[in-house]
């Protein structure tokens, strides 16, 4: 079989001859049903009650890039209820220390323009307390905070979300903290990843937590879920009664879910070397993106059903055979500050999963992230069977491009693609790959999407775990990599700017990646 080259492109949904470079037919577009400059329809939601969000290492790295810019953005839609954010951390900052700091992260890394009464609203409602304070500190500010929102009123009742921005290591202490401080009830946690780095390790977690919280109360945060285009999956699938009914062994050949990162391990590499890609990536995101495409209908759309799914998923999910695994080592790592010069952590990782239920008996998974490499991409492609037998004469061109492919593609502006092969205008039977493509950004709708971190915030504050995982998933994910992580294949070199070692085609042969696209996406310009 021939590397595959669908071409991908970000257009209206759309057909377009993608095999050759030469007498490319018309293009029949068909745009996405929706009124230019027309607000989009929303579900009818109920006012979030008003809350104090105390955010843990509130001077990081991820709470500077994502969660200040990411609760300021939610407060200029009008998605964040009345509410006071008490931030902590280790630096001995003020409250207008603090107000400093989160205005330079929003310039920084803020996607829309400010406005003075804007900023002078968020503000107001940022106070800080460093961590040396202690528990009994902590606890007196947000009791300020939640006089100050319900006026001395006993009737009106704040909840607590606890943003846990922090290593794994420190979750400990911090519930503790919590308990100490007597800031548990009417409140929710939100975990960052990872979640343990072994079986033994995330039980214990766990137990920590539980000792304090319930586990309805713990939302454990994957933000590769709260993207538009991952829940873009759910809808494509249960919402269209032409794909349910193919999505199944019969139809489908393989799944590939590919994250490749241009970047480095960065000032990362301490944190990495007590991990490597596959404890940072695939436990906490690919597998659970395996899971939204795999799952059952669920019997409602709602949290507790979905979870139940995604749980039955993990369940089928045959122990990882570490003779079906590639790792990697771009070259140049093992010279980075912080890390081993004899290091054998993976920062590349390639590997077959086999899911052992009805509907995907025998239809392999292939799962691959890593850094350094070529491209940066989060993609999803389903190869379909191909047809038995084929009534084509010879130089057709049927069979030569490879299987028809559905790609998801989840980076923030959400594409789809469809290929499948179609005649070429003309005499004779000459057949082309073709595509129908849809892009989120050619729809009005564009604007009202919500950054990942955005989204998931405020499904917590909602009470909705749809997007978060369990104790129980978690759990059964790091039992299903024990043998792998008991008995790791060897690190291979592979070049910085690649795409990983040589192995990865003998890993997936007779198919073949799907990155690199012969032909990428097409600038929605015209």
């Amino acid at each position: 079989m021939a590397q595959v080259s669908d071409s991908l492109t970000a257009t209206p949904i759309e057909v377009q001859a993608e095999a050759t470079n030469d007498a490319q037919p018309p293009v029949t577009e068909v745009t996405a049903e929706s009124t230019p400059g027309s607000p989009a329809p929303t579900a009818t939601m109920a006012p979030l009650p008003p809350h104090v969000i105390v955010l843990f290492g509130a001077a990081g790295d991820l709470a500077r890039r994502k969660l200040l810019p990411g609760l300021l953005h939610l407060s200029q839609a009008d998605l964040l209820p009345e509410c006071r954010i008490v931030a902590t951390a280790l630096e001995e900052l003020d409250d207008e220390g603090f107000r400093r700091l989160a205005r330079q992260a929003c310039d920084e890394f803020g996607r829309t323009e400010i406005e003075r009464q804007q900023w002078d609203a968020f503000q107001q409602r940022l106070s800080y307390v460093p961590q040396s304070q202690g528990p009994a500190r902590l606890a007196e500010a947000v009791a300020a905070a939640e006089r100050a929102l319900t006026g001395g009123d006993p009737d009106k009742e704040v909840r607590r979300l606890h943003y846990l921005s922090i290593p794994p290591s420190a979750a400990r202490s911090v519930v503790q903290t919590l308990a100490q401080a007597g800031l548990v009830k009417r409140s929710r946690i939100i975990m960052e990843k990872p979640f343990g780095t072994d079986l033994p390790s995330a039980k214990a977690l766990n137990d920590t937590v539980h000792e304090v919280f319930a586990e309805e109360q713990v939302y454990r945060i994957d933000h590769f879920l709260g993207k538009e285009a991952a829940q873009n999956i759910l809808a494509f699938r249960f919402a269209n009664g032409l794909f349910e009914p193919i999505w199944n062994r019969d139809h489908i050949d393989h799944v590939q879910i590919d994250v490749p990162e241009t970047l480095s391990v960065g000032s990362r590499a301490r944190f990495y070397e007590s991990t490597g890609a596959f404890r940072d990536m695939v436990v906490t995101h690919l597998f659970q993106i395996l899971a939204f495409m795999a799952m059952e209908p669920p019997t409602a759309l709602e949290p507790r059903a979905i979870s139940e799914e995604k749980n039955k998923v993990f369940r089928s999910l045959c122990p990882i055979d570490p003779t079906q695994v590639v790792r990697g080592q771009y070259e140049g790592y093992r010279s980075s500050p912080g890390v081993d010069p004899d290091s054998d952590t993976e920062t590349f990782i390639a590997l077959r999963c086999i899911i052992d239920n009805w509907r995907w008996a025998g239809v392999p998974f292939f799962l691959r992230t890593g850094k350094r490499m070529a491209e940066g991409a989060r993609i999803i492609s389903i190869a379909f069977r191909e047809p038995p037998r084929s009534m084509f004469p010879d130089g057709s061109g049927v069979g030569t491009l490879g299987p028809d492919h559905l790609t998801f593609d989840l980076a923030d502006s959400s594409k789809l693609s469809l290929s499948f092969y179609g005649k070429r205008p003309g005499p004779g039977m000459k057949l082309d790959k073709l595509s129908l493509q849809f892009a989120l950004q050619e729809t009005s709708y564009e604007g009202d999407v919500l950054e990942a971190y955005e989204r998931l915030i405020h499904d917590a504050m909602s009470g909705d775990h749809t997007l978060f995982t369990t104790a129980e998933g978690i759990e059964r994910l790091w039992e299903v990599a024990t043998p792998l992580l008991e008995s790791p294949p060897p690190v291979q070199i592979y070049p910085q700017g690649s795409w990983g070692p040589d192995d990865v085609h003998r890993l997936i042969h007779p198919s073949h990646w799907r990155l690199p696209f012969q032909r990428g996406w097409r600038s929605a310009a015209r």
